[in-house]
């Protein structure tokens, strides 16, 4: 069986993704790469990018821009920046069909309320998006319709393991195991 490191190097990767509001800043975000390695530098690129891109009018379409060495595919919804982020050597077509799979994937989530204040209260749906698009910078799936239906599929199942539950999940059963045990 071949070593990790031969995929991972034959493999499209993703440097980061980031969901930021119309102010830039920070709604959802997820790096993958140790270019960044502290957080005031993630914040200092996510200000740089947005401020480069803000001007932009990616509100139908998706767009692409050259950023510090990085292919930045974007995409503006309501009060929403959606980011894909990949090294000057990837190709386009498909950090676009990352960004368009999240898009989907939280249009779907969201029911159609693509929105700061919407995304905010889903924040554990995004986040669990983002998870099953990209692992260790390897996309894992573009289709918002899979993406969606995983992440539907984790967040309504109580009989699911501890470890693919939401935060928000597995303090509502530690509430309903305390209760039960107080009243028994």
């Amino acid at each position: 069986m071949a070593s990790f490191s031969v995929y991972r190097d034959s493999c499209p990767l993703v440097k980061n993704i980031l969901l930021l509001d119309s102010e830039g800043k920070r709604v959802a975000v997820k790096y993958y790469s140790d270019e960044w390695p502290t957080n005031a530098s993630k914040l200092a690129y996510e200000k740089s990018v947005f401020t480069k891109t803000q001007k932009t009018n990616a509100r139908t379409e998706a767009e692409i821009t050259m950023f510090d060495n990085n292919i930045v595919i974007y995409k503006f919804v309501q009060d929403l920046h959606f980011f894909v982020t990949g090294g000057d050597d990837e190709n386009e077509l498909i950090l676009d069909a990352v960004l368009q799979g999240f898009f989907d994937a939280v249009t779907l989530l969201l029911r159609n309320k693509v929105d700061k204040s919407e995304a905010l209260e889903n924040l554990d749906l995004i986040l669990l998006c983002l998870d099953e698009i990209v692992d260790r910078g390897m996309i894992l799936e573009t289709d918002g319709n899979v993406i969606a239906s995983k992440v539907a599929t984790s967040s309504v199942d109580p009989a699911a393991p501890l470890s693919e539950q939401t935060i928000s999940q597995a303090l509502a059963l530690a509430r309903e195991h305390l209760t039960r045990s107080l009243l028994s």
